[in-house]
């Protein structure tokens, strides 16, 4: 008898009832729980952890939830039936209620510390402590581990509370940061490009906070007001949270000797990171310092490919820290991120960032990253002499790999068969001085013109004669190599899968989250489904609204060209 796919597909999970026998809690099964910590999680006051994975901790509900939006794409790949986000159970859970959770869910959720380092400097400044013993997540609380079609993914709440990381804030975000997040994981994630992804988003109209923001028309640098907005919470899912800051913690614990079992503690943590993220891929027989050296090789090959991806897409994460940087090499934080748009190798949309996290200085900073993630495990090989010396030779290659997933990149971009260091620096310079926008661009450039007319459509400004032949000498330079040895339609196509139609603009996002303060949240589901397919031609409606030039009036407009990490 024949049989087709779908009788071996899972069944979906339509009920909570079934969604709690998912859970299965990896992270607080094999690792330790701080030793001062309280069995029950109420555990919400800044304090100093000294040793320990995790704290358990309660999460702090956010009053009368109000569903805003799900992500569709998720809920199918996790089998979760669409209802589930608008159970009532479903929905307490994820705005921080763990009264609902019923076994073999656990009644407590978990909070991490990890240690700081900027641009491969350690810091202990933002610890209020000054030791390093209180940074970690501060509003970040996960509320769930479980397997889905034989996948594990972990669950975590963004604004649910304070832990006792939360330096003394509120732990709770805005409903603008917290759409901004929704958003861009499902973007990222349909843009092919690793990333943690988004569950389930949430307001309260009954809880608000204050936080520094920008008055309408502002062109001030910082905020210049104090606006009131409402909590909310989003669910951000990834396979774990583990991170490179997270290592270094426990790396810096065993190198002063902080306390007997530290460096138990850091061989702990890699082990549980090699079986949750790079399981498919190390083998479990090899020897301890075998699985160290391959995790090496493994992580510099994933967080080379993200960087390049996301030049590629033109993301620039804005605040690229070691706590920032995921273990697993995807995609984590979306706090003071942004898209280029008008192309700037400087592009920075961080106030409180620099040109050490600009956008095209992220392989400098991916790399600054790694060297803090291969300082956090040289102590686990310090008794292999011959797997540490594997491990330097790792760490010796990564510019190396960055450099050709960084020409790989450009070439595919480009239609190129092979990178073209002439043609790739000669046009950089002259889509600086065009002022072209990234995306429009690129995309242009997908239909391989013969001529620079359709081009300029991706100009912010007009261009002179000396540069219009320069774009001339160079296109047709381009199409000769592009030309010689394949076929322009198969050519297009693959670019066009390399250069998004539809990118990420400030500007269209703010009135998302704007009308949603008020209700009305058609905004962020007509962003949805635009992100949701951003290789594809789509409706003249959304293509005249969303495929355009950034207009005059927002640039340079505080909390659209540039903002705060005011969340």
């Amino acid at each position: 008898m024949s049989v087709t796919s779908n009788e071996f597909e899972s069944p979906t999970i339509n009920t909570f009832a079934e969604f709690s026998q998912c859970a299965d809690y990896s992270l607080m099964n094999s690792l330790q729980a701080d030793p001062q910590a309280a069995e029950d999680g109420c555990d919400h006051h800044p304090r100093q952890v000294f040793s320990g994975h995790y704290v358990p901790v309660t999460p702090t509900a956010i009053p009368a939830p109000e569903y805003i939006a799900h992500s569709k794409t998720l809920f199918n790949e996790l089998g979760l039936s669409h209802e589930l986000a608008h159970d009532e159970q479903f929905r307490r859970l994820f705005t921080g209620d763990m009264n609902v959770a019923r076994a073999p869910m656990r009644p407590v959720g978990w909070a991490t510390g990890y240690a700081l380092s900027i641009y491969g400097t350690e810091y202990i400044q933002q610890c209020p402590f000054g030791t390093g013993n209180g940074y970690g997540d501060g509003r970040a609380i996960s509320v769930f581990e479980g397997l889905f079609k034989d996948s594990r993914w972990e669950m975590q709440l963004k604004g649910g509370g304070p832990t006792p990381y939360c330096r003394g804030a509120d732990g709770r975000a805005v409903l603008r940061s917290s759409v901004r997040e929704f958003l861009a994981q499902d973007y990222m994630q349909a843009l092919g490009v690793p990333t943690s992804r988004s569950l389930t988003l949430y307001v309260s109209r009954s809880e608000s906070v204050r936080r520094p923001w920008y008055s309408q028309n502002s062109r001030s640098i910082d905020p210049d007001i104090l606006a009131d907005n409402f909590a909310a919470i989003t669910t951000r899912v990834a396979p774990s949270f583990l991170r490179v800051g997270q290592l270094e913690l426990f790396a810096r614990r065993a190198r002063s000797n902080a306390h007997e079992g530290a460096l138990n503690e850091l061989h702990m943590l890699v082990k549980h990171l090699i079986e949750r993220n790079y399981q498919q891929e190390i083998d479990p027989s090899l020897a301890f310092s075998d699985q160290v050296v391959e995790l090496a090789y493994l992580f510099r090959g994933r967080l080379t490919s993200l960087v390049a991806n996301w030049i590629r897409v033109g993301y620039c994460q804005g605040n690229f820290n070691s706590d920032n940087c995921a273990a697993g090499g995807f995609t984590l934080d979306y706090g003071p991120f942004g898209f280029c748009e008008l192309f700037d190798p400087r592009f920075q949309p961080w106030t409180g960032g620099g040109d050490h996290f600009s956008f095209l200085n992220q392989p400098v900073a991916a790399e600054a990253n790694y060297q803090m993630f291969w300082t956090a495990i040289r102590p686990l090989l310090l008794d292999s002499p011959v797997a540490l010396s594997r491990l330097d030779q790792v760490r010796e290659g990564f510019a190396e790999a960055m450099s050709k997933e960084i020409e790989c990149m450009w070439a595919k971009k480009l239609g190129l068969l092979s990178y073209n260091a002439a043609l790739v620096n000669e046009l950089l310079q002259l889509m600086v001085v065009s002022k072209v926008d990234y995306t429009i661009f690129f995309r242009k450039l997908s239909h391989i013109p013969e001529q620079l007319t359709s081009l300029k459509q991706s100009f912010y400004m007009p261009s002179s004669g000396e540069i219009e032949t320069r774009w001339g000498s160079w296109l047709q330079r381009w199409r000769d190599c592009i030309t010689s040895c394949s076929d322009l339609k198969l050519t297009s196509a693959a670019m066009k899968r390399s250069n998004p139609k539809y990118t990420w603009r400030e500007w269209l996002i703010a009135p998302a989250y704007i009308n949603a303060e008020q209700g009305d949240y058609s905004l962020i589901k007509e962003l949805q489904t635009v992100f949701n397919n951003p290789y594809d031609e789509q409706s003249s409606e959304m293509e005249t609204k969303y495929h355009r030039l950034k207009p005059k009036k927002f640039f340079n407009a505080g909390g659209v060209s540039h903002y705060s990490c005011s969340s």
